[in-house]
């Protein structure tokens, strides 16, 4: 129980003492899943938005997919991603590989599904009237879409933080597309399982509490958008 103490006690310490390896890998992390978060809104909302209001064949075999495609193991996405990326696959051309860039790429399919998913189910539940009135008042179908949208923002507000708190707290495709560099590819939970293999318990633990800190933090405004 000794060693568990002063691992937390030396976690408090590196954190109050802003230790600046502790806090630049957290930067990174947030930039990371911030802009593949970003992405996967811009994209997945429309998309969502489209899936939802259209009827076309093989609609719910898109919806089972992207039900489906939820649960994907984030080593599953990381796999599939580094055969794309490496200098063998098909985009090697790019050397994204073992980059910020490829990082994000793996997030961004993470995250996509989950907010397509949960953006079907709140445009599904406005009232099909907002739509039905919008378009008796004669807008054009960018201006409908937005009067949807904008009825069903308390419920996009948790997809968006659905699909981030997957990808900050994930460490498969993180670790196969970034390659844990330190300095330049190196996040929270890579760090955490490195410096755990090293018996840096302290750092480990203080990586751990920051990344615990921020769950907390996007489920209270979870807790809160639900209550609104």
């Amino acid at each position: 129980m000794d060693y568990i103490i002063d691992a937390f006690l030396g976690a408090f310490r590196l954190i109050l003492t802003l230790d600046s390896e502790i806090f630049t890998i957290a930067w990174f992390s947030l930039q990371v899943a911030g802009t593949a978060t970003v992405l996967a809104t811009v994209m997945g909302v429309p998309l969502a938005y489209v899936i939802a209001t259209r009827h076309f064949p093989g609609k719910p075999a898109i919806l089972t997919l992207f039900n489906t495609l939820m649960a994907m193991p984030t080593v599953v996405v990381g796999l599939f991603c580094y055969a794309f990326l490496s200098r063998r696959g098909p985009l090697g051309f790019l050397d994204l590989l073992f980059t910020p860039s490829g990082m994000i790429i793996g997030d961004l399919i993470l995250a996509l599904p989950l907010i397509v998913a949960l953006t079907i189910a709140a445009v599904n539940a406005v009232d099909p009237r907002v739509q039905l009135t919008a378009r008796a008042l004669g807008a054009t179908s960018r201006q409908t879409a937005w009067t949807v949208l904008l009825d069903a923002r308390y419920a996009l507000m948790p997809a968006v933080l659905n699909g981030f708190g997957r990808v900050i707290a994930e460490v498969g495709a993180a670790a196969m597309l970034g390659g844990n560099i330190r300095g330049y590819t190196r996040t929270l939970t890579t760090a955490i399982a490195l410096e755990t293999s090293k018996g840096e318990f302290a750092l480990a633990m203080a990586l751990g509490l920051i990344l615990l800190t921020l769950a907390l933090m996007v489920n209270l405004l979870l807790r809160r958008l639900q209550e609104v």
